[in-house]
C-alpha cells in the first residue's frame, strides 16, 4: 500500500483566487484532504470550503466513467471510446458537407481555467474553420469598463490591501466567492484597524462581517461614483496636480460633474443624499483606500460605464501613487502568455464566423441576426459548461438543445442537464488526473496543476479527446502532436517564461514592479493618461451608445407596473456556477433555492416566510420558496446560487427569466439586471 503523500495543484475552478493547493494523496486513485498551499503568499494556507471538501467530487459515486450513447426510446447505453469519437468525427462531417464548417460549433468555458484543457478546444476550431464562439459569460462589460479608464488588465496590488486603512468591496461577495481576499481584509483590520465597507444590493456574507454595508439598488455603481466625485472636486478632496500630470480631460470632468449631484444619485440608487456624502468624505480623506473591483459589475447591462466610473476614483484623487491605495480588478496582463500552440492561433481565419455564447438560446433556435448569412449550428463539442443551467433565455436554450437535427456530444464529469440533452456523452478527467497550466487573474502566479492520481475508469482528459477528434478529421497542427505537458513548456517558452523543470516552486510570482502597477510612469494607454473620457469604439462595437465621461448609463432593465421588481442572481457561498451542486455537503448547506424578499415588499404581495411564490416575465416564470429579508432594498429581490433546474418546483431555473440580449460596448450576459412580478402561488 502506497504512504500517504503531500502533492501540490492548483483550482482549476472559475475563481480569480486560483489558489494552490496541497493535495493528500492517500494512493494512485485516491486523495484525502484538499488545503491551501501555506507557502504561498496569496492562497497563505486558505481554501474555500467547498473546495477543501474535493475528495467528495472526485470520488463522488455519480462519476462518469464510460462513453454512453443515446438510444432511441430514451436512456443511455455504454459504447467505446473509439466508437464515441468515430462518431463525433462522422457528425461534424455530415454537418460540413451539408452546410459548411461553420454548421459546427465547440462550446466551452470556465469548467477548468487550465490553459491547455480549457483552451485546447479551440486548435481545432481554428484548423477546421469551425464556428467562433465570443466570450462574453462573466467578463463581458467589466473587462472593457476597466481598459476604458486603465487601459489594460493591470492595476494595483493584491497584496496592498493588507496595508490600506479603508477597504472597498465592490462588485464583489468575496466571503463567498474570493475567500483569501478576506485573508488580506483581516491582516488590514488587525495590523491597522483598517475599515471595510461593501457595497452591494444585498446584505451578502461579505456585508455581513463589513463595517458599512452600503445597499444600493443594482446597476446603479456608476451613480454613486461620479456623486461621490461630484463631492470630493466641491469639497477639495481632488488632486489636481496628479490629474493634470496623470489624466486627460479633468477639467471637463468637474464641469461634467457639476449637476451629479448627491441628490440626483440619491433618487437612482435608492440611498440618501447624506450617506453618499458621508462616504466621499471618507474615502477623499483616507490615503490608503483601496478599491477591490468584482466581476458582480458584469451582470449589469451597464457595467461597463459601472466600471470606468469606479476606476475613476482613484485618479481624481491620486491614490493610484500610494501603497495601500487605487484599485486593483485583475492581474491577467502580466502573465502575457503565447497560446499559439495551445489554440491554433496561426491558423484563424478572420472570414469564419463568431457566435456570442450568451446567445446560445438565440442560435440554437435559428435567430438570424445571430447567424448572419451563416448556416443553422447542427453539431457541438461541449466542454467544461453546462448552458442548460447557466446561460440566459433559458426556455429558448431548452428548446433549441431539443431539435432533432442537433447533433450534441458532452465530455463532462458528471450527467449534467447539458448532458441528459446530449446524443453523446463523454467521460471527463478531474484537475488531478491530468496535466495543465493556470494563470490567476486575482493575484500575481503562474501555476502548476500536474496529474496527482490515474484518472476513474475511462476518462478522458479534454486535451486526448480533442487529439483523437483531430485525427479522424484530418485536422494538422503541432499542438495535436504534443502532451499537455510538451504544450505546457513550450508555451511557458514562447512567452519568456523558464520551463516547468526550472521552476523552484509549483508557481512563479509574476508580479510586475511597484511603479507599474501604481503607473508612476504611466497608464498603458497610448497617450499615457488615464481616460477620464474613454475610446469606447476601441473596445467594442456598440461604442455610439456609451457615456462619453463617466456616468450612470439608463439601459438596466427598469422595473414598471407590470414587473415591479429587480431580480439579482447573486452567487451562492457552497456552489460556483453549477458546479458543487452535486456534492453532499454543498447541496446539504444550501437546502433548496429561496427568493430573498423585503418586509415591506413581502406585505405588499401578500407573501409569508417560506411560501411558494411565482417569479416572472415575459421570457418564462420560475417557482421557488420566499425568504422574507430586511438586508435589501423593497423593489429588489434575490435568488442566490446557480440551482440546477430540477432543484425548482417546476423543473424550470431561474436563468429562465434572465435575458441574453447584448450589453454595450461589447456583450456580456446581464444576470443581475432583471425585471420581474411576484405572485403567491
Amino acid at each position: 500500500m502506497d504512504m500517504p503523500q503531500t502533492v501540490f495543484s492548483t483550482c482549476p475552478h472559475d475563481c480569480p483566487s486560483q489558489c494552490a493547493l496541497e493535495i493528500e494523496r492517500l494512493d494512485a486513485r485516491t486523495i484525502g484532504r484538499v488545503r491551501g498551499a501555506k507557502s504561498q503568499r496569496y492562497t497563505d494556507g486558505v481554501v474555500c470550503a467547498k473546495v477543501a471538501r474535493y475528495a467528495e467530487r472526485v470520488h463522488h459515486a455519480d462519476r462518469l466513467t464510460t462513453p454512453l450513447l443515446k438510444q432511441p426510446g430514451g436512456g443511455f447505453a455504454p459504447i467505446d471510446w473509439d466508437a464515441a469519437l468515430d462518431l463525433v468525427a462522422e457528425k461534424f462531417v455530415q454537418a460540413t458537407q451539408a452546410h459548411g464548417a461553420e454548421a459546427v460549433w465547440p462550446y466551452y468555458y470556465a469548467g477548468t481555467m487550465g490553459k491547455v484543457q480549457r483552451d485546447g478546444i479551440n486548435r481545432l476550431r481554428h484548423v477546421m474553420r469551425y464556428s467562433g464562439m465570443k466570450k462574453t459569460i462573466c467578463t463581458g462589460t467589466v473587462h472593457p469598463g476597466w481598459k476604458a479608464g486603465v487601459g489594460g488588465m493591470v492595476g494595483g496590488s493584491p497584496y496592498e490591501m493588507a496595508d490600506a486603512d479603508m477597504i472597498i468591496l465592490w462588485g464583489t461577495n468575496a466571503v463567498a466567492t474570493q475567500v483569501n481576499v478576506m485573508t488580506l481584509v483581516a491582516r488590514a483590520r488587525k495590523e491597522r484597524g483598517a475599515k471595510l465597507v461593501v457595497i452591494d444590493p444585498y446584505r451578502n456574507g461579505s456585508a455581513e462581517v463589513a463595517d458599512q454595508h452600503i445597499c444600493l439598488r443594482p446597476g446603479t455603481d456608476g451613480a454613486l461614483a461620479v456623486a461621490m466625485m461630484h463631492v470630493l472636486f466641491a469639497e477639495g478632496y481632488a488632486d489636481r496636480d496628479y490629474m493634470a500630470r496623470y489624466t486627460d480631460v479633468p477639467d471637463q470632468l468637474e464641469e461634467h460633474l457639476k449637476t451629479r449631484t448627491p441628490e440626483w444619485a440619491a433618487r437612482i440608487t435608492g440611498l440618501k443624499a447624506e450617506e453618499i456624502i458621508a462616504f466621499a468624505r471618507e474615502y477623499g480623506a483616507t490615503q490608503r483606500a483601496f478599491i477591490r473591483v468584482g466581476y458582480g459589475f458584469s451582470r449589469s447591462r451597464n457595467g461597463s460605464a459601472n466600471v470606468h466610473a469606479v476606476s475613476c476614483l482613484p485618479s481624481v484623487t491620486g491614490k493610484w501613487l500610494v501603497q495601500g491605495g487605487g484599485a486593483f480588478f485583475s492581474n491577467s496582463d502580466a502573465y502575457h502568455l503565447k497560446q499559439t500552440l495551445i489554440e491554433g492561433l496561426d491558423v484563424v481565419d478572420p472570414s469564419v464566423r463568431v457566435l456570442d455564447m450568451s446567445r446560445i438560446g438565440a442560435v440554437l433556435t435559428g435567430n438570424s441576426r445571430d447567424l448572419g448569412d451563416g448556416p443553422p449550428v447542427t453539431a457541438m463539442l461541449v466542454q467544461n459548461t453546462n448552458p442548460l443551467v447557466v446561460a440566459p433565455e433559458h426556455n429558448l436554450v431548452r428548446q433549441g438543445f431539443a431539435r432533432d437535427d442537433l447533433f450534441v456530444a458532452v465530455h463532462e464529469q458528471f450527467m449534467t442537464e447539458t448532458a441528459e440533452a446530449a446524443d453523446l456523452v463523454l467521460p471527463a478527467t478531474t484537475f488531478l488526473e491530468h496535466d495543465d497550466l493556470y494563470s490567476g487573474g486575482g493575484h500575481s502566479y503562474l501555476q502548476l496543476g500536474l496529474q496527482a492520481i490515474e484518472p476513474l475508469a475511462d476518462a478522458r482528459a479534454n486535451h486526448a479527446v480533442i487529439g483523437g477528434l483531430a485525427q479522424r478529421l484530418g485536422a494538422v497542427h503541432p499542438g495535436f502532436e504534443m502532451t499537455a505537458r510538451e504544450l505546457i513548456d513550450a508555451t511557458l517558452v514562447e512567452s519568456g517564461w523558464p520551463t516547468i523543470d526550472a521552476w523552484d516552486d509549483n508557481w512563479l510570482d509574476c508580479m510586475p514592479d511597484f511603479d507599474t502597477v501604481h503607473f508612476v510612469n504611466g497608464f498603458p494607454t497610448g497617450d499615457g493618461k488615464f481616460h477620464f473620457a474613454p475610446r469606447w469604439d476601441e473596445l467594442g462595437p456598440d461604442a455610439a451608445v456609451m457615456p462619453p465621461l463617466p456616468d450612470h448609463q439608463e439601459v438596466i432593465e427598469e422595473i414598471s407596473l407590470t414587473h415591479p421588481l429587480r431580480l439579482v442572481t447573486a452567487p451562492a457561498r457552497s456552489y460556483l456556477n453549477s458546479s458543487f451542486t452535486e456534492t453532499p455537503t454543498s447541496a446539504k448547506r444550501e437546502g433548496r433555492p429561496r427568493v430573498l424578499i423585503h418586509p415591506d415588499a413581502a406585505a405588499k404581495f401578500g407573501v409569508v416566510e417560506d411560501a411558494l411564490v411565482t417569479l416572472g416575465n415575459t421570457r418564462g416564470a420560475v417557482q421557488v420558496h420566499a425568504r422574507v429579508f430586511d438586508g435589501l432594498q423593497p423593489d429588489v429581490v434575490v435568488v442566490e446560487g446557480v440551482w440546477p433546474n430540477k432543484a425548482f418546483v417546476g423543473g424550470i431555473g431561474i436563468n429562465a427569466l434572465t435575458g441574453a440580449d447584448s450589453p454595450p460596448p461589447n456583450g456580456g450576459a446581464a444576470f443581475h439586471d432583471t425585471a420581474v412580478w411576484l405572485r403567491p402561488v
